[in-house]
């Protein structure tokens, strides 16, 4: 089974999700507070975390940013809020994936499966894929920028490895993700910020990118 963290101040929300999770086959446990769901993915690290943004103390973003700086644990956000700038900021601070309340339990089960799949594909065995600089090993998880690693979470590694398999090939947003987030239709907001929060990371100006690059109207592409 596949340890489920859900981090929701509602106890009625929280208790259902526990166990609705448990009849998916998830071993699930909830926090009522950020600074709890913190403490135990501290002392006993869940697989996949869920939180709500609207949380008492810590709210739901700083609680993303603090999990992000331990580890690249998957991180979904399941809140009622749904403006565009509440969806783009808990990307940025780090969460890969986004629903919506009220949300629906085998929605929920079929994202936290495409979670698990995006971290195993990161151990095959590809050769090393050179841009430059830019060097990533799919098949040891690694990513260097000029001889320097480069910490990735999981999607972020996924997303970029992805690219790096078709060199200097346009890739949609909605192809990326199908192939990366595994949704036949999704919102193309997961793909932007994923891709503004790698440049950030692999390149020396991330407002001039030369390695991943956008060709506008149609998509990404790694080019060397």
């Amino acid at each position: 089974m596949t340890g489920v963290l859900v981090i929701e101040d509602d106890d009625r929300i929280r208790l259902s999700l526990v166990l609705a999770l448990e009849d998916e086959g998830y071993a699930a446990r909830g926090a009522a507070t950020a600074e709890d769901g913190l403490r135990q993915q501290r002392h006993d690290p869940a697989e996949t975390v869920l939180v709500d943004l609207m949380l008492p103390g810590i709210d739901g973003f700083e609680c993303i940013r603090q999990l992000r700086r331990d580890d690249d644990v998957p991180i979904v956000v399941v809140s009622a809020r749904d403006d565009t700038h509440d969806i783009v900021a808990a990307l940025e601070a780090g969460a890969d994936d986004y629903l919506v309340k009220p949300v629906a339990v085998k929605e929920l089960s079929a994202r936290l499966r495409a979670l698990r799949r995006r971290g195993r594909a990161m151990a095959d065995p590809v050769p090393s894929l050179v841009f430059g600089d830019l060097v990533i090993r799919p098949e040891a998880g690694e990513v260097t920028v000029r001889g320097r690693p480069v910490a990735l979470t999981r999607t972020e590694f996924r997303l970029l490895c992805e690219l790096a398999e078709h060199p200097g090939r346009v890739l949609s947003r909605q192809q990326l993700l199908r192939r990366v987030w595994e949704y036949e239709v999704g919102d193309d907001r997961l793909v932007d910020v994923h891709v503004g929060r790698l440049r950030q990371k692999i390149e020396e100006d991330s407002s001039a990118p030369r390695h991943l690059v956008t060709v506008r109207g149609l998509g990404y592409k790694l080019q060397r």
